[in-house]
């Protein structure tokens, strides 16, 4: 979607004169949106894992699972053959970076501990309804499950996607 035509050189001094097109990046500059994409996706990991640490030290397979997303993935979202290069979702990728390095320090700072990030799959939500994509739940959860049920030879420290390792 194109936007207005440029303005004549010298048209409107004083004036900021642009034009944006699609697409664009969503909420970079939205404060109160930044602070709630952080603090849902990063600050409420270290909350939940911190409250959580005294019973999965009890545990004999502890095990944390950090829902993450290759939105996060500097690899995915910088690779044009992937469909997250093309999605303009910064404040939610960014959070989603956080949120799979916040697991990889919990996974090196509590060696007796397995966490690993795992991206579902592109999951029908609020979210992905305005771009069209997003299978149902049901196997994004699955996927999810899998690894919350995984013995104690599993990895930790690792982003995951229902077809192995992703780069990030």
């Amino acid at each position: 979607m194109a936007g207005p035509e440029p303005a004549e050189p010298g048209a409107g001094q004083g004036q900021l004169a642009g034009q944006l097109d699609e697409p664009r990046i969503v909420d970079v500059a939205a404060g109160p949106t930044a602070l709630l994409a952080f603090d849902t996706n990063a600050v409420g990991i270290v909350r939940v894992t911190e409250a959580a640490l005294p019973l999965l030290r009890k545990s004999a397979n502890p095990t944390v699972v950090t829902v993450s997303s290759s939105m996060g993935s500097f690899w995915a979202v910088t690779n044009p053959e992937r469909p997250e290069s093309g999605l303009p979702l910064a404040l939610y990728a960014a959070s989603k970076a956080a949120a799979t390095m916040l697991t990889v320090q919990y996974a090196k700072a509590h060696p007796g501990i397995r966490f690993n990030a795992v991206e579902p799959g592109a999951t029908a939500t609020d979210m992905t309804a305005a771009f069209g994509i997003g299978r149902p739940v049901g196997p994004s959860a699955a996927v999810v499950a899998r690894w919350a049920t995984l013995g104690p030879e599993g990895p930790t420290g690792t982003l995951q996607d229902e077809r192995g390792p992703l780069p990030f």
